[in-house]
């Protein structure tokens, strides 16, 4: 009976052991960082994370946490509960607090002597996966960065799949004109998107003369735009486009453009220009962006680019009509006539091109 106790008392030392050598081999050895893709704009703590759902997606980074991480641009925050929005932007948070500047694709060669002869940089905000709407644009209108005066980019950020990433970096390599930020890509970050393309033009192209953003669903009759800006070389500190006046903000939380007391106070937003596509001069670009990362924070882009930092800063902003912000009959005189047409099909891009490239239709 002594010995079956002996035998018992060394197996459970050993199972003791084991366990010791374990824990002391897990906890000395190398972390694992993970982050959660979801939709907040905070750094994750206890208290943030405790209520996510188990189904929240992890990526490992094997990487050691890092206290000044700006944790939104690696997670637009969203749970799979479309009732659960942990959104804390709508608190009124600082810009600065989520934008990491900074890029994983610069391709700074695009604009070379720091943009001193040229005319134009056009910054087409797309996604990692619109690589259709790029090749289109390409093939079309964007042949006009053949030009020695003119530059042209695409502006997109990081995609939350790693062979998505892999899919820009190549096509970044075949044709140089990818611009990648350090922020994931996705609508509540749109602000984002269009403030890494003002940190990338104040960076490496801060002496271009003009400057357009537009987006890839946009078809950008290119003379028609030259023409305007050879008309309008005088002005500065000046935004053309699209205006939109006294716009009120929308209160209801429902909404996918609630925007909450915090964000922005007023009744009435300032008279911005539509998001689709706008221009403006390059003397503007520098306090642009300082003093679009002092600002709170709104996902909706044009109002606070155009809108609320502009007048912040005293710029002008006018109305052009020939920016068609949105989509009109493919008739070959409003193509002649207007400097962007909206929501274009990857697809009708050539049927645009062509149409605008006819010399046979005489327009009034």
């Amino acid at each position: 009976m002594a010995f079956r106790a002996k035998i018992f008392h060394i197996v459970i030392l050993g199972i003791v052991g084991i366990i010791v050598i374990f824990y002391s081999s897990f906890f000395n050895g190398p972390v694992l960082v993970y982050h959660i893709e979801t939709d907040q704009n905070e750094n994750i703590t206890v208290n943030t994370t405790k209520d996510v759902p188990v189904s929240a997606k992890l990526k490992e980074t094997n990487q050691p946490i890092s206290p000044e991480s700006s944790v939104i641009q690696t997670i637009p925050l969203k749970t799979n509960n479309d009732n659960v929005t942990l959104d804390k932007t709508v608190q009124g948070i600082p810009t600065e607090h989520l934008y990491q500047s900074g890029y994983d694709i610069p391709n700074v060669d695009l604009c070379p002597g720091l943009g001193a002869k040229l005319k134009v940089v056009v910054g087409i905000m797309s996604a990692p996966s619109h690589q259709e709407a790029r090749m289109a644009i390409r093939q079309t209108w964007g042949h006009y960065a053949l030009r020695k005066d003119v530059v042209l980019g695409f502006i997109v950020g990081m995609s939350k799949t790693a062979s998505m990433n892999d899919i820009t970096t190549e096509e970044s390599t075949v044709y140089g004109d990818i611009i990648r930020g350090n922020f994931i890509d996705s609508y509540d970050n749109l602000t984002l998107k269009t403030i890494s393309y003002l940190e990338w033009v104040d960076n490496y192209c801060s002496q271009a003369h003009y400057i357009l953003k537009t987006d890839d669903d946009m078809f950008i009759n290119f003379t028609k735009l030259l023409s305007f800006i050879d008309k309008h070389q005088k002005h500065e500190r000046t935004i053309f486009g699209r205006l939109a006046k006294k716009w009120k903000p929308i209160r209801n939380r429902k909404s996918k453009y609630f925007v909450s007391p915090k964000q922005f106070s007023h009744s009435v937003f300032p008279d911005f220009t539509t998001g689709p596509a706008y221009l403006f001069t390059g003397d503007i670009v520098h306090d642009m962006y300082t003093n679009a990362l002092k600002t709170t924070y709104l996902k909706l882009e044009d109002v606070f680019t155009t809108g609320i930092v502009a007048q912040s800063i005293n710029v002008k902003r006018i109305h052009i009509n020939e920016f068609i912000n949105k989509r009109i009959p493919f008739n070959v005189c409003n193509i002649k006539k207007s400097i962007s047409i909206h929501m274009i099909k990857f697809h009708e891009q050539f049927d645009l091109w062509k149409k605008l490239l006819d010399g046979r239709s005489k327009c009034k």
